[in-house]
């Protein structure tokens, strides 16, 4: 069982103290806009506990910070289930579907939304640009468009029926998996602003795909099951056994996760030098502490994630409870 694979993440997480809070906002959230319906839907939605994910990678935000973040990952699960049916084996449709969102990010009228998705998304990203700094903004926008627009290329890939190469497969899984916006949604929880300097630094830019790989990359020995009973391609493990033959499952499995060790190791190694780096620069010392903070957040988003997936039902029962003859989810929600 992929489940029972360890992972060594050894950047502290523990949860905010505003978890009880955020669950109870946060199924109010869903209900408002429609995300998430009543009756089994909601049963399953809240057996996830999004909340809990939310409080273990941000765990320094509270209120309106935290429920933001919360919000943004009910979003991000509610509306992958959404092509785990007809849409995520249409890639015209899927882009079709995805593109009233990408037109959200970019100034069209949240007004026009078509359907609850998108109802939800338009709050997300107003409440995102509140007071955001200009240049996060911008950045944000691009990772939400990246984001949106690959999930017709997963949909290519389910089509293809086999795995692509490592290459392309970490193009594709690195925008399904939205795992930029996290760390983006953390430096607003943590109300920081990262220099352009030490933001663009090859020690931070490094670091950052660092936590978004090992973000996905471990979530992928977690739902394989789940991904390969839907035909999913874009699974790290599922691409070691194509691309490296001949090569048991024990064995890819065993690949990713030294795919993780390699990432985190490099990571160490690189938030010892951030220190030097930033003296280099000549930053503020609010401007070092700002560049610190970072580097916590991001560690945590890869401890706080991972200590969510090990325990929540999404992956443990999601055979049980949606079996994979049929959609992935109770309600359509997306290009109704």
């Amino acid at each position: 069982m992929p489940q029972d694979i360890e992972f060594h993440l050894p950047f502290p997480s523990s949860p905010s103290p505003d978890l009880e809070g955020a669950r109870q906002r946060n199924l109010a959230w869903v209900g408002r806009t429609g995300l998430v319906g009543e009756g089994r839907s909601l049963e399953w939605y809240a057996s996830w506990d999004m909340p809990l994910l939310a409080a273990h990678g941000f765990p320094y935000a509270h209120g309106p910070a935290l429920d933001l973040c919360t919000d943004a990952m009910a979003f991000f699960f509610v509306f992958d289930d959404q092509f785990d049916g007809p849409l995520g084996r249409d890639p015209a449709r899927a882009a079709h579907v995805c593109r009233q969102l990408i037109d959200i990010v970019h100034g069209a009228d949240p007004a026009a939304a078509a359907d609850a998705c998108a109802v939800a998304f338009a709050d997300l990203w107003a409440r995102c640009g509140d007071g955001a700094h200009p240049g996060w903004t911008a950045r944000t926008a691009h990772e939400w468009e990246y984001y949106f627009a690959t999930q017709a290329h997963e949909a290519i890939g389910r089509l293809r029926g086999t795995p692509a190469d490592m290459e392309t497969y970490l193009q594709v899984r690195r925008g399904i998996a939205g795992t930029d916006l996290p760390l983006s949604l953390g430096e607003r929880a943590a109300g920081i602003t990262v220099p352009a300097a030490a933001f663009h630094s090859p020690q931070l830019r490094i670091m950052r795909q660092v936590a978004i790989d090992v973000t996905f990359m471990c979530n992928d020995v977690y739902s394989l099951e789940k991904e390969e009973a839907r035909g999913d391609m874009d699974n790290l493990v599922l691409v070691i056994e194509h691309t490296r033959p001949p090569c048991t499952r024990d064995e890819a499995v065993a690949a990713a996760r030294r795919e993780v060790d390699v990432r985190v190791e490099r990571f160490r190694e690189l938030a010892r030098q951030v220190p030097a780096m930033c003296r280099q620069l000549g930053l503020t010392g609010r401007e070092r502490t700002a560049v610190a903070t970072y580097v916590e957040v991001m560690g945590t988003w890869m401890s706080g994630y991972h200590a969510w997936q090990t325990r929540t039902r999404r992956y443990t029962g999601a055979l049980r409870v949606i079996p994979h003859t049929g959609p992935g989810y109770f309600d359509e929600v997306l290009g109704k």
